[in-house]
């Protein structure tokens, strides 16, 4: 980061019991949830799911944006279908990712460019950028 950026928004959450049986809470309280490990019989969501949720919202805000600049107005129906997988290789966790865009009635070309400007200005996708498996799909 340049000394120029300008900070936007701070996101703060205090979290205590990790996956199992674990709660997370924002500091404004409009986040409160239950956490549990991924697949297991817990009541809570998992880490895992919270990225996605949070990667494809962003992912469609840069969208909008992308649109915006190219004169396009996106479909009213277009959705992010987000899938984080949770894997152990060669002994340790990581994660990959698949990003499925659904831009009905958009023309193929059109989409592709926009989801390609979006991948490329998402902060999300920008921050796993050479970091873990992403592959983004238009569908």
């Amino acid at each position: 980061m340049t000394q120029t950026a300008k900070l936007l928004y701070t996101a703060r959450t205090h979290t205590s019991g990790g996956r199992r049986d674990g709660i997370s809470r924002s500091s404004d309280g409009r986040l409160d949830v239950k956490l549990s490990p991924p697949g297991g019989a817990g009541i809570g969501t998992n880490p895992e799911q919270l990225f996605a949720a949070g990667w494809s919202a962003c992912f469609e805000g840069a969208m909008e944006l992308a649109a915006r600049k190219q004169k396009v107005t996106l479909p009213r129906k277009s959705a992010i279908d987000a899938e984080i997988d949770l894997v152990f290789d060669e002994g340790a966790y990581a994660l990959r990712a698949r990003l499925n865009v659904s831009l009905p009635g958009l023309d193929p070309e059109i989409a592709r460019g926009i989801i390609d400007e979006a991948h490329q200005t998402c902060p999300y996708s920008k921050a796993v950028r050479g970091n873990i498996d992403v592959t983004v799909a238009l569908i």
